[in-house]
């Protein structure tokens, strides 16, 4: 694919620079996305699953399918376009990764700044004193109890739920600073995390999509890449390091 010089020059200047992540980066690893044709929630409906109350009505099937998923993330392995913004770093002062992904990817590539917009599937916390539990979680009956006797959860936000305010908000800062804004395999659909997007472009950063296809922020972006984010930015990189 061909990286055009604008994008080569404006990266180059750039101090800070923001990746804005969703779920297409992700299933280059293998994990499966929410939406489109071939996504989960084209399977599941997302209320019987991943909201609070559906926890409370049926805590052993939500976290039969949690654990599943926990699975694939733990099987999955950061791609090239992970690595690739973990390299990053390498070469520029501020380098931060605002994901919306759960999967823990971006910091086992090495990536330092990530805020997790909507948390981490690796971490999970009891409902009732919010005791935190990582691989420890202890189960009875299939049921993760806590050792106070509260339901334990996955720390990640379900639909219906806040952002991590501290997340968010770091995020937003980071965007309004930043001199140029990557959005890579997200669908720009899912808020508040998409107003990132409209923060950067306020606040002057070149914003460069690569995605696989078109979406609702193609028409705002001062240059789109439609294509693999694990073909993509390697290539970006490779151009900077030259």
């Amino acid at each position: 694919m061909k990286i055009s010089d604008e994008t080569i020059d404006r990266v180059k200047s750039a101090r800070s620079i923001v990746f804005f992540t969703g779920a297409g980066i992700s299933a280059e690893s293998g994990i499966p996305v929410f939406r489109g044709k071939d996504g989960l929630w084209s399977k599941l409906k997302p209320e019987e699953l991943a909201n609070f109350d559906a926890l409370l009505k049926n805590p052993k099937m939500v976290w039969e399918w949690y654990e599943h998923r926990k699975y694939i993330m733990k099987e999955s392995k950061p791609n090239s376009a992970h690595l690739a913004i973990s390299e990053f770093q390498n070469y520029f002062p501020e380098v931060t990764v605002a994901t919306q992904n759960i999967d823990n990817l971006h910091r086992r590539a090495g990536s330092k700044t990530v805020y997790e917009l909507h948390g981490n599937i690796e971490r999970n916390y009891c409902i009732n004193c919010h005791t935190f539990y990582n691989n420890d979680v202890p189960f009875v009956d299939g049921i993760p109890k806590c050792k106070c006797g509260g339901l334990i959860r996955p720390d990640v936000v379900w639909f219906g739920e806040f952002l991590p305010q501290d997340q968010f908000n770091a995020s937003e800062k980071a965007s309004e600073d930043c001199d140029v804004f990557f959005i890579i395999g997200t669908s720009a659909v899912v808020y508040p995390a998409a107003s990132l997007i409209y923060t950067a472009k306020a606040g002057k950063a070149y914003l460069i999509e690569i995605n696989i296809e078109s979406t609702e922020a193609s028409h705002i972006v001062d240059e789109s890449y439609f294509g693999k984010a694990g073909e993509v930015l390697p290539a970006i990189l490779e151009k900077i390091k030259n």
